[in-house]
């Protein structure tokens, strides 16, 4: 795992751990509290619950079963894990008939040639024959009469008879790909004899160019683009149905009344804080339920849609939403506390979407691409699209650990910021009723 992911995972688990401790002491003084009081048992035991159990985590919780009884939420796990198992099965059933990659040797083969290229085509699920030529002539007679797909000589040439496009998802590109990848990484093995001295050259190692018969250059395919895409469609899937959630459920508590009954109980924040917490656990478990559907299916059917690609940039994508829905609730849960009827909710979300919308435009093209453009490495450091450049940045080798980590220590702080602020937009504006209130009238007051 990144050295950054657990960096941000350790400081997750401290800050659990010191919460707990707080909780505890403060559950103890209660104990004692009650134990002096002159009230019933009965009522003793309700303190005490009340005092364990902070009010914050109540509104979650009741925040989680609500979803829960909800038919949406089922409806929508199940389309979801439906579309999953049909992009991974589809490709599979129809690559089990395909006929095997012929790859062509020169020979003499480097040594270790063979056994890369039989773990390429392991790594993309793709099966094929290879075959000895004499010379690299001989290959490019047989690439360019159709005698044989891709014809590899040494560490340092991988020849096709047509470039392969990006898009490309056949076995002849896939399996490219990932040679490319794996024959790069070999060739910078055997160039820094894994001295010391020349680990950051094998660290940072090219795809070896894919040159094709034709005047048109190749363009290398991006090995890592299958997972990358998934993991950012994941992502905006999940924040645009969560925050849209936790607008319409801000203000259906308001037109309804029934958030004056809560805050007649609990304060503005607590309120707040739990309803974002509580759909908050449910978008994180159910992307969970959706990264760990999508692996198990994968193997098990022998599909390359995960494969080919280095874990983290899934793990690093659940993180990131975790951030992204930090980050964004709070803008959502502010714009419905200030709207008055269902039909202003478009007119509210839709800026709020615009980020979210260039951030995954600009991130598929990136991914699909392999091309990591100055303005796309721009959007991996800004809190609004962070969630959806900066784990595909990492896993196309565009960004170190200090970097992951910068942009996640100024996602926390402009969360923490926005988190404050509407907090108090949230508190003027969830009891105004009769028209939809604006953003000059709530911040503009003092108090």
């Amino acid at each position: 795992m990144n050295v950054a992911v657990k960096v941000v995972l350790g400081l997750v688990i401290a800050a659990t751990v010191v919460l707990r401790l707080v909780k505890a002491r403060r559950r103890r003084r209660a104990a004692g509290d009650v134990a002096r009081s002159p009230i019933s048992s009965s009522a003793a035991r309700l303190v005490l619950r009340a005092t364990a159990r902070s009010d914050t985590l109540l509104i979650a919780e009741r925040e989680i079963r609500e979803r829960l009884r909800g038919r949406l939420f089922r409806a929508v796990t199940l389309l979801i894990l439906g579309i999953v198992a049909a992009a991974i099965l589809i490709p599979a059933l129809s690559k089990s008939n395909s006929a095997p990659v012929r790859v062509g040797l020169v020979s003499p083969a480097e040594p270790g040639a063979r056994a890369t290229v039989l773990a390429a085509a392991k790594a993309v699920g793709v099966s094929v024959t290879i075959v000895n030529e004499v010379s690299i002539t001989a290959a490019r007679a047989g690439v360019s009469s159709g005698g044989i797909d891709v014809a590899v000589s040494g560490l340092f040439t991988i020849l096709v008879a047509r470039a392969i496009s990006p898009n490309d998802s056949s076995d002849t590109a896939q399996l490219v790909g990932a040679l490319s990848s794996l024959l790069g990484k070999t060739a910078a093995e055997a160039r820094a004899h894994l001295t010391p001295s020349q680990a950051a050259q094998l660290a940072s190692a090219r795809p070896v160019p894919v040159v094709s018969l034709e005047k048109k250059e190749a363009t290398p395919p991006n090995p890592l683009k299958g997972s990358s895409i998934i993991g950012t469609i994941l992502v905006f899937i999940m924040l645009s149905q969560y925050c849209g959630w936790t607008l319409i459920g801000v203000l259906e508590e308001k037109s309804s009344r029934v958030v004056e009954v809560l805050l007649a109980a609990v304060r503005p924040i607590q309120l707040l804080g739990g309803k974002l917490l509580g759909i908050g656990l449910l978008a994180l478990a159910q992307a969970g339920l959706i990264v760990v559907f999508a692996v198990v299916l994968g193997k098990a059917v022998g599909s390359t849609l995960l494969q080919g690609a280095e874990p983290e940039v899934l793990w690093t994508s659940l993180l990131w939403l975790v951030l992204g829905y930090a980050f964004y609730s709070w803008l959502y849960a502010a714009a419905g506390s200030m709207a008055e009827r269902q039909d202003q909710v478009q007119a509210l979300a839709l800026p709020l979407s615009i980020p979210m919308i260039i951030g995954y435009i600009v991130t598929l093209t990136a991914a699909s691409t392999g091309n990591a453009s100055v303005f796309f490495q721009v959007l991996a450091y800004l809190p609004p699209t962070a969630p959806f450049a900066m784990p595909v940045l990492l896993a196309l080798k565009g960004a170190t650990w200090w970097q992951f980590a910068l942009s996640v220590v100024l996602m926390v702080l402009s969360t923490a910021v926005l988190a404050k602020l509407a907090s108090t937009v949230y508190r003027r504006a969830v009891l105004r009723t009769g028209r939809r209130v604006r953003l000059g009238e709530v911040l503009g007051r003092s108090g």
